[in-house]
């Protein structure tokens, strides 16, 4: 990863204690029986995935080759269209009112279907650009793994053995994980900051343009309740660094393509917050429990 004036090992040990803390804290307010609202629509979930994994890509390639981006920047941001499940845009879905039952299940399927769709999307980059990239599903099995699906399982084992002992844990690991998002945010800012004013307009516009464009799709093809309609736009616009990080981490690309993929983290961040922001203001109380 390109290095910034804070030292890396600082950041990884904040990121990965934060997105721990997220991730078990949303588990420790996941109730099980919900999840068989999602059984009887099977429909939306369909949608929702195309919405994520092929949607998104098709409309990053489209938004890039409109801009004539340079190949790299063009790249990094094809390969951050490809890398679907953010752990904390569960967190983001539920605080702006997103279904309770629908956006975990939608975030834990679209989680495991990254370890198969990723190495897929590769294969067929690897012909748009004439390249070899490649990724091991057991790479990405282990990242989403333990950045996600352990600390998610473990809170909501927490919540089913022990629901008054979840209950009363939760509102305090709430506010440390807000804490350590608003710390991580400010400390990602000071080491990539530079990064982000270097990418230049064309680049932050295709950014800025693609997220815009996953929320739309998303919006639009969310289902007829507004709390699922905020879970896809969501789910489908807020991308995964960590595992894009890895692909190019792993095929040793040009720090160009980091550097982008590093832009797009904060700039697509920064799109989604007025969405975000409406969101809140529009969900029922009931449906926000985070």
């Amino acid at each position: 990863m390109p290095a910034g004036p804070l030292p890396e090992s600082l950041l990884t040990l904040v990121a990965a204690t934060t997105v721990f803390t997220v991730m078990f804290t949303l588990g420790l307010g996941v109730r099980l029986r919900e999840f068989r609202w999602v059984l009887g629509h099977a429909g939306l979930i369909l949608r929702a995935l195309f919405c994520v994994l092929v949607a998104v890509p098709a409309l990053a390639l489209v938004v890039c080759r409109a801009l004539d981006l340079p190949r790299l920047a063009e790249i990094g941001i094809v390969l951050m269209a490809i890398a679907p499940g953010a752990p904390v845009a569960l967190r983001r879905s539920l605080d702006a009112g997103g279904h309770r039952a629908f956006a975990p299940a939608l975030q834990i399927t679209v989680a495991l279907l990254a370890v198969l769709s990723m190495p897929v999307s590769i294969a067929a980059l690897n012909h748009v650009y004439a390249g070899h990239a490649s990724i091991s599903p057991a790479e990405l099995a282990k990242q989403v793994f333990v950045a996600q699906l352990l600390p998610l399982s473990i809170g909501i084992a927490v919540q089913r053995i022990a629901p008054a002992f979840a209950g009363r844990l939760q509102p305090h690991l709430l506010r440390i994980a807000t804490l350590l998002l608003f710390v991580l945010m400010i400390l990602a800012l000071i080491d990539v900051g530079e990064v982000v004013l270097d990418a230049g307009p064309r680049t932050a516009l295709a950014i800025a343009i693609v997220t815009l464009g996953a929320l739309s799709v998303g919006h639009a093809m969310g289902g007829p309740e507004p709390a699922t309609r905020t879970a896809v736009a969501i789910t489908s616009a807020a991308r995964n660094p960590g595992l894009a990080l890895l692909v190019a981490t792993l095929n040793q690309a040009a720090p160009e393509i980091e550097r982008t993929v590093l832009a797009y983290l904060l700039l697509s961040a920064l799109t989604i917050v007025p969405y975000v922001m409406w969101r809140r203001r529009a969900a029922v109380p009931a449906t926000n429990p985070l």
